[in-house]
């Protein structure tokens, strides 16, 4: 079992194999009692996201501490969003860029409610006390509240990239993040 990343207002839980699979074949029941609480119903539109980090976990099972985690709210385990990091340190798609990308997402009733901050400042210090201490995040230019609390952080715009969702800015920070909120 892969132990939780704490912060003051989450619990970010590994989403296993097995989790996984549950919500795939939508036995929520089973997946419920792994995680400990349901899935968000939010989180079960994300069959692409799930088929992909299983598939990464099965290809390289040291994936498995950097892949999806879902952000549960510790106070009554609901689920607020979920948070991952892409790859596993180094991947060579980062370039220079940094050691390691993540990405979060905070479903629409919990956003503006700074989860989003806490999930990446305990994110990033997981990741540093891997020795993954440049992180990077890619974000649409157009996503205002995400851009903003990546300048809050510290972030700063290295590059861009284009694909196939769209183009998105690639921002990096060196390990500790600046919080503007502290």
């Amino acid at each position: 079992m892969i132990a939780d990343i704490e912060s003051p207002r989450l619990l970010l839980r590994h989403l296993d194999p097995r989790v996984l699979r549950y919500c795939l074949a939508g036995d929520l029941t089973a997946a419920a009692e792994l995680l400990g609480t349901p899935p968000a119903a939010a989180w079960l539109d994300e069959q692409a996201l799930m088929a992909l980090r299983l598939d990464d976990i099965t290809q390289d099972p040291a994936y498995a501490p950097w892949s999806v985690r879902a952000l549960l709210r510790r106070e009554d385990r609901v689920m607020v969003g979920h948070a991952n990091f892409h790859s596993l340190p180094g991947h060579p798609y980062l370039g220079a860029y940094g050691d390691v990308e993540l990405g979060y997402t905070i479903y629409p009733d919990f956003r503006r409610q700074g989860y989003a901050r806490e999930a990446v400042l305990a994110l990033g210090g997981w990741a540093a006390q891997a020795g993954a201490t440049r992180l990077v995040l890619s974000i649409a230019p157009d996503n205002l509240p995400s851009q903003a609390l990546a300048a809050g952080l510290g972030f700063a715009k290295v590059g861009q990239s284009a694909d196939e969702e769209g183009v998105e800015d690639i921002l990096s920070a060196c390990w500790p993040l600046k919080d503007a909120r502290s």
